[in-house]
C-alpha cells in the first residue's frame, strides 16, 4: 500500500485506497471501476446530482435516501453501492469525484497504464479518443487510460494532463497569450 501513497492523498486518497484494496481482494477492480465511471457519468450529466453531492445543508438522511435511489436506478450494486452508501453516511460524498479519480489512477497503475485527463470544449467521439490514446501512448511509452471532461469555457482545442505534465492547446489559452503579447507590444 505504500506505493499507492504517491498516487493518492488526503481523505479521497484514503477512501480510494481502501476501496481498491477491497476490490483487489475480491478480484473486482474492473467491475468497481466500471461502476464508479458510471456514477461519474451521472454526475457529469446532472447539475442537481452535483448539488446533492456537494451541499452540506442537505440532511444526511435525505442524502442517503437519494443516493440509494440513484444507485438502484443506475444498476450499481454490490461493493460499489455499499462503498458509496458508506461515503454518504460518513458525510464525505463531497469528495466522491476525487475518490473516483484516485481509484481510477490506482487501477490504471495496477494494469501498468498511466492515466491522462483530457479536457475539451466539446465531447470527443470514439475515433478521436482512440487517436488521442495512440498519440499519448507513443509519447509516454505506456498504455493510457483517458478521463475525458467537457468544459465549454476553453472554447476549442484540448488540455491534456499526464502525470505531472500538462499540455494546454486550448483556444482560450492561445487567446490569452495573444492578448498578453499584444499588450506587451503596445507598451
Amino acid at each position: 500500500m505504500a506505493t499507492n501513497d504517491t498516487i493518492v492523498e488526503g481523505v479521497a486518497g484514503r477512501y480510494a485506497s481502501a476501496l481498491f484494496d477491497l476490490a483487489n481482494e475480491s478480484s473486482k477492480t474492473a467491475e468497481i471501476e466500471s461502476d464508479l465511471v458510471k456514477f461519474q457519468g451521472l454526475l457529469d450529466e446532472s447539475a442537481d446530482l452535483v448539488r446533492l453531492v456537494r451541499s452540506p445543508v442537505i440532511a444526511a438522511d435525505d442524502q442517503s435516501r437519494a443516493v440509494s435511489a440513484i444507485l438502484e436506478r443506475a444498476g450499481i450494486g454490490g461493493l460499489t453501492a455499499n462503498f458509496l452508501k458508506l461515503v454518504t453516511a460518513n458525510r464525505r460524498l463531497f469528495v466522491i469525484q476525487d475518490i473516483i479519480k484516485a481509484y481510477r489512477a490506482l487501477a490504471a497503475k495496477a494494469r501498468g497504464e498511466i492515466g491522462a485527463e483530457v479536457t475539451s470544449a466539446f465531447a470527443l467521439n470514439d475515433s478521436q479518443i482512440a487517436s488521442l490514446k495512440e498519440t499519448l501512448k507513443a509519447s509516454v511509452g505506456k498504455d493510457v487510460t483517458l478521463q475525458t471532461r467537457v468544459d465549454p469555457s476553453i472554447l476549442g482545442g484540448l488540455i491534456v494532463k499526464v502525470g505531472s505534465r500538462m499540455i494546454d492547446s486550448s483556444l482560450k489559452t492561445k487567446l490569452q497569450n495573444l492578448k498578453v503579447a499584444l499588450n506587451g507590444a503596445g507598451a
